[in-house]
């Protein structure tokens, strides 16, 4: 259930709304919009009676949801959420690229690659501390070491950092360094390591499972959200099909359905969706295209030396040359690229 109060609503009335719902054993959450104030109802709704919030002060509305995932729902929130990280915007009129590494193999890796992107003028550095991987014998990453090099990349480059959670246990140490916490691919239904994130005020990147439907992220993010973090972009990274000539098949019919379904932003990941780096900046455009939020790029200095993933990450000067071609793009779908280095 939703109820819609005006967005000047003095104080006292919204906190009458509140305590009725939690009267009612069920929970308030308040969502602000450009102009009306929502306040979200999740529990058990179906035992609430309209008519006895309709009739509050400032009350000028009380809609049923009728979708099973409800904070995250275009019905409990028309407008668009855009997360605000240090001015830059994801989910508004400008495209975010996060870019980096899959792994963490050396501090001076880490730099040397955190410096190219910097250049350019890239913001967002992305690079795995803990890499769950799915043969205990692959590199697992550098862990404890890893996110100590993130927090130096951090200071002294002044990049945000997205870095994966692998669970629980290692949440605290990567909540201090990562601007935005990824939740990766095999712990989106992690519900235990959801409601850890959800308490903390990190934004979050979910990745959509291996094997999940479109309804099963937006049932995740509300997992997320149910704890009052409303910071969260979804992230299509491609899904297991039938076909075996790419890592994955890259569903971009996700964009604009969750796009119609969920006011949450949405951004793709096309390195791994593909598994093929020549192939990782058709796909990139087409994300950009059917209307992503950014883009999330494996990048790695020496692609034939990295210890994970190095068959899909570009080079540093290949993703220059994609960037210079988004930055033609667009203007086409109405969005736009700032705060990144002039390609030549």
């Amino acid at each position: 259930m939703l109820i819609i109060m005006k967005l000047d609503s003095p104080r006292k009335n919204i906190e009458n709304v509140k305590e009725k719902i939690v009267e009612k054993n069920c929970v308030p959450h308040e969502i602000p919009g450009a102009s009306k104030l929502g306040i979200g109802i999740t529990g058990p709704t179906n035992l609430l009676i309209e008519e006895e919030f309709s009739s509050m002060d400032s009350v000028e509305e009380v809609i049923r949801v009728t979708k099973p995932y409800k904070l995250v729902s275009r019905e409990m929130k028309p407008d668009n959420t855009v997360i605000n990280l240090n001015e830059i915007k994801i989910g508004g009129e400008e495209l975010a690229i996060i870019a980096g590494p899959c792994s963490i193999e050396s501090k001076q890796q880490l730099f040397d690659i955190a410096g190219e992107l910097k250049e350019m003028g890239i913001k967002f550095l992305r690079a795995g501390a803990y890499k769950p991987r799915s043969s205990p014998y692959s590199f697992q990453g550098l862990k404890e070491k890893g996110v100590e090099y993130l927090l130096d990349v951090k200071k002294g480059l002044e990049m945000m950092i997205v870095t994966e959670a692998k669970d629980t246990k290692s949440l605290p140490l990567i909540a201090e360094a990562a601007d935005i916490i990824q939740i990766g691919a095999r712990n989106m239904q992690n519900f235990s390591l959801l409601e850890e994130v959800g308490q903390l005020s990190n934004t979050v990147l979910l990745k959509r499972g291996m094997a999940a439907t479109i309804e099963d992220l937006l049932m995740s993010a509300e997992y997320i959200l149910s704890q009052g973090n409303f910071n969260v972009i979804l992230c299509e990274r491609g899904i297991r099909t039938f076909e075996t000539m790419t890592r994955n098949t890259l569903d971009l019919n996700a964009v604009p359905m969750i796009k119609k379904n969920s006011h949450l932003p949405i951004i793709v990941d096309p390195s791994h969706g593909i598994g093929i780096w020549d192939k990782v900046p058709p796909m990139a455009m087409a994300a950009i295209a059917c209307g992503a939020d950014g883009l999330m790029i494996e990048v790695h200095n020496h692609p034939d030396k990295a210890l994970s993933d190095g068959f899909q990450s570009l080079t540093p000067k290949n993703l220059k040359k994609l960037i210079d071609k988004i930055e033609q793009l667009a203007p086409i779908v109405d969005r736009k690229i700032n705060n990144y280095a002039t390609i030549n």
